[in-house]
């Protein structure tokens, strides 16, 4: 007999601490069980996953073949140690090899410990000491990756780690230099040049940035953007690691984010849409002349739990998936439409000010006055609005996160037209409750 979702619950919040949360504060969904882009609380309720939990289970919830995959790897191999050689890890650091273009993979269990170890390597091949990073970036909780983020969570754990240097961002939306994308001469390139010089080139090891950055606003950069970038990082001997934790692995169609525009990091970090989280597994990939490097260099780093085994085998058939299924397809026809509905509530809704997408990555950025562009919450806060979208959307079972005036559409990759649909749909009748709450109903959009 199963047990009351409100026991099960308390027995959280008695016995275990919640992330991100004041704790008096908690208020959890008991999750009972799921299937594809679909859960069900321990109540009966059907939700439908617009968020694929944390923009990682990109084959949603409980594929078989990723499950089989698992089993399988339990019966025969459960544990090697870090020295150890086992089948699924070269498997895994083989199709990487593929995928990217790069060289060899270190693995470890998350984005954090992916992008720590980046810097480390980073560091040690260039035996410089400095990363330059962006304000609006959010690269782990762990005290590193944490410290090279610019996201607001990383105050309370300050001063950090020295040598990071942080830089504007590409946001065309509110642009820090007072531009607009076919008026700029791309100064959220040109300022990181000067930062260059200012800090010394020979001081510097990476630039570290999100491929697409996700829960600081989805920033998708101008076309030329990473070109220019990655020139900026040849003419001064830089590295360019990008954390592809959550734009990776098909989430815009691509591989990788930044096959979009045609470029090559030096290093790559993954995690989420590695495994689709069925497993915990990070990895770094590196180029070949950083792999070379390590041949006669120690690698000064390494973890009990990396190349584990069951989730090497995890990510071999997660990423099989992929490839089978055909989802990269998939998310480019879904992605088209989904875009093609956002692009239709900026233009119907007052409180939309802004929407950015790529494939099934997007958000829509909230404001009360779209001549203004005035945030609908404050940074790093909310607001009677905000919270009567967020409440309105639970109401319906849809699971979406939002944060400042902000509210993310990132379904699993296997999500169809149908699914997609009745998500958006939802989320217009939620728009229009704000645009009544603002006293704007049925104004102009544009």
């Amino acid at each position: 007999m199963e047990r009351p979702s409100k026991e099960v619950i308390q027995e959280n919040r008695d016995y275990t601490l919640f992330s991100w949360s004041v704790q008096s504060t908690s208020n959890p969904i008991h999750m009972a069980r799921s299937q594809g882009v679909w859960f069900w609380d321990g109540d009966g309720n059907k939700w439908l996953d617009f968020s694929s939990q944390l923009i990682n289970i990109n084959v949603g919830h409980q594929h078989p073949k990723v499950l089989e995959a698992i089993k399988k790897q339990v019966d025969e191999l459960c544990f090697a140690g870090p020295s150890f050689a086992t089948e699924p890890r070269g498997q895994l650091g083989k199709k990487l090899a593929e995928v990217t273009g790069l060289a060899k993979s270190f693995f470890c269990l998350g984005g954090a410990e992916a992008n720590e170890n980046a810097m480390k390597m980073a560091r040690l091949y260039t035996g410089r000491d400095k990363i330059i990073t962006r304000y609006r970036s959010y690269h782990g909780a762990t005290m590193g990756a944490m410290t090279a983020s610019g996201d607001p969570r990383r105050w309370p754990v300050e001063p950090g780690i020295p040598g990071i240097v942080r830089a504007f961002d590409p946001y065309c939306y509110r642009c820090p230099f007072g531009k607009t994308p076919d008026s700029c001469q791309r100064e959220c390139v040109s300022h990181i040049e000067e930062i260059i010089q200012m800090e010394g080139p020979h001081t510097i090891a990476a630039i570290m940035v999100e491929g697409i950055t996700g829960s600081n606003g989805l920033l998708v950069p101008p076309d030329d953007y990473y070109p220019k970038l990655r020139a900026l990082c040849d003419k001064y001997g830089i590295l360019l690691i990008t954390d592809e934790v959550m734009s990776g692995f098909g989430r815009t169609g691509k591989w990788l984010s930044t096959q979009h525009y045609g470029i090559k990091p030096d290093i790559v970090t993954c995690a989420k849409g590695l495994t689709s989280g069925y497993m915990p597994l990070g990895a770094v990939i590196v180029s070949k002349p950083i792999a070379d490097f390590f041949e006669d260099h120690m690698l000064w780093g390494g973890l009990t739990y990396s190349g584990h085994p069951v989730s090497c085998a995890a990510a071999v058939a997660n990423l099989a998936v992929y490839e089978e299924e055909h989802l990269f397809e998939n998310t480019e026809a879904q992605g088209k439409y989904l875009g093609e509905r956002l692009e239709a509530m900026r233009k119907k809704y007052a409180c939309v000010g802004d929407v950015r997408y790529i494939g099934l990555f997007s958000v829509l950025e909230l404001v009360k006055d779209k001549a203004t562009k005035e945030p609908l919450a404050p940074f790093n806060g909310t607001s009677p609005e905000m919270q009567k979208l967020a409440g309105y959307l639970k109401s319906k079972h849809i699971y979406a996160f939002s944060r400042f005036n902000m509210l993310w559409v990132c379904p699993p990759l296997v999500i169809n037209r149908e699914e997609l649909k009745y998500g958006l749909d939802v989320i217009e009748e939620g728009l229009a409750l704000v645009d009544e709450a603002l006293g704007v109903v049925g104004a102009a959009a544009d």
